[in-house]
């Protein structure tokens, strides 16, 4: 479990405004089933957008592009415990998940996260050397 820690001393907090983006790289293509969101106290994260294969997507752009999904979270949902369920034809063939904290709870300056967890698995591989040519096969 690479990149994983238990420790809910760890905080993820935004600098300037309430907005965080992240971008999740994964070494082979994935599919994402669900994602699991931990926040407490002050700076919930509320209003969430996940953008697929486009690590060079920046703050401007993600603001104004329409998501692959948008999650408008409830409290219930950001113990950390509850899986968000995610729509599997849309997060097939993931690269890099962007997750993009448009706004949070209580209007406050910073938003905090101290837990992310995407479920999923790795996605079907193609082998392009494995390519026969069966047209010859059929001549014969």
């Amino acid at each position: 479990k690479q990149g994983y820690r238990e420790d809910d001393g760890l905080i993820l907090e935004s600098d300037t405004d309430e907005q965080i983006l992240i971008h999740i790289p994964f070494q082979f293509a994935v599919r994402i089933s669900g994602i699991l969101i931990r926040s407490t106290g002050a700076g919930r994260p509320r209003r969430v957008k996940l953008f697929v294969n486009n690590n060079v997507i920046g703050f401007s752009e993600a603001m104004e592009s329409t998501p692959v999904h948008a999650l408008d979270l409830m409290d219930d949902q950001l113990s950390g415990e509850k899986t968000i369920a995610l729509p599997t034809v849309k997060f097939r063939n993931v690269n890099c998940l962007s997750i993009f904290v448009e706004e949070n709870m209580e209007d406050e300056q910073v938003t905090t996260l101290q837990k992310i967890i995407i479920l999923g698995q790795q996605g079907q591989t193609f082998d392009v050397a494995s390519i026969q040519d069966v047209s010859k096969q059929m001549n014969e």
